[in-house]
């Protein structure tokens, strides 16, 4: 029988029962709320924020928008590899800010220098402004670094959970016919793969656990708006060639986005990639984010990570 962990359960049935109320009083989904959420919840559930040697704010100068980048330097004598990493939120939450203690931790975890964009969001800046901004966060990150004479290895991997998970996927496509950009590796955490929302677990996992079948709906509406072909847009049905990095995915049990996490990795595998898997079946979406419930299946993951991005 399915179940989800003992860690979340009672967590999770407060949390349903208090989004049933304010159902009920009249709430409704905006993006300063939608904002405020993911906000709180990391706050409130990711309170062990270790200290990094080096960390600076910079800007990734580009044609259309100067993206805002946090990096985070473990050990400033050594010269490091690059992972840059696009936060979770739906393409409409989220910052760098919010995700401050998980790129922190990314940083020590995997023994990279970690450069935490500040893509734009919905609805204000709607599709494609993020990807556009991923794509020149990875183009041009080189010369941020260089400008802060860094100790700096040139081996460049990404990363991202959830909407930035989809980022980092989409840029991955974009770019691996670029002769000007190679990247070594990627780590998609609960990834959204599919804008389309064809696969069984957005059904099967639809309510209950967080991330909602009708939440997600309304991110892509707000992230949508000039009636794009949301299958085009997906990274799920985007052209696989060997050019592609290799590829860890993290998939929780309870998520709705699981079944298009482990239909992409089969691609990544058909193509002739190496690709990984790192599964955990009583886990629910953005669980990194609610670390204090779950410490030890974060700490699985950050170990994951380190172990695919420094593999040989």
């Amino acid at each position: 029988m399915r179940r989800v962990s003992p860690k979340l359960q009672g967590w999770l049935d407060t949390y349903n029962q208090l989004a049933t109320e304010l159902v009920k009083n009249g709430f409704r989904p905006t993006p300063t709320n939608a904002r405020e959420g993911l906000a709180n919840l990391t706050r409130g559930l990711v309170t062990d924020i270790p200290e990094i040697a080096w960390v600076q704010d910079d800007l990734i100068e580009a044609p259309s928008f100067d993206v805002p980048i946090r990096i985070y330097h473990p050990d400033p004598g050594v010269r490091l590899p690059v992972l840059v990493y696009f936060h979770g939120g739906g393409h409409m939450a989220g910052s760098v800010s919010v995700y401050d203690p998980i790129c922190r931790k990314m940083a020590l975890a995997t023994r990279h220098i970690v450069v935490s964009a500040d893509y734009r969001l919905a609805p204000e800046c709607p599709y494609p402004a993020g990807v556009v901004d991923a794509c020149y966060v990875i183009k041009f990150l080189w010369t941020a670094l260089d400008r802060r004479n860094l100790s700096v290895k040139p081996r460049l991997s990404i990363a991202g959970d959830s909407g930035g998970g989809a980022l980092c996927a989409t840029a991955a496509h974009i770019v691996q016919h670029d002769a000007g950009v190679d990247i070594r590796r990627q780590v998609l955490i609960y990834p959204s793969l599919d804008y389309t929302m064809s696969f069984a677990s957005m059904d099967e996992n639809a309510s209950g656990y967080l991330l909602e079948r009708e939440k997600i709906l309304w991110y892509f509406d707000n992230y949508f708006q000039s009636g794009e072909n949301r299958r085009s847009a997906s990274p799920l049905y985007m052209e696989f060639t060997e050019k592609l990095p290799e590829t860890l995915v993290v998939t929780a049990g309870f998520c709705p986005l699981r079944d298009e996490g482990i239909a992409y990795l089969k691609k990544v595998e058909a193509a002739g990639i190496h690709a990984e898997h790192l599964h955990f079946e009583d886990m629910i979406h953005a669980f990194m984010n609610m670390e204090n419930l779950v410490k030890e299946e974060c700490k699985t993951v950050y170990r994951g990570a380190g172990a695919f991005l420094n593999r040989p």
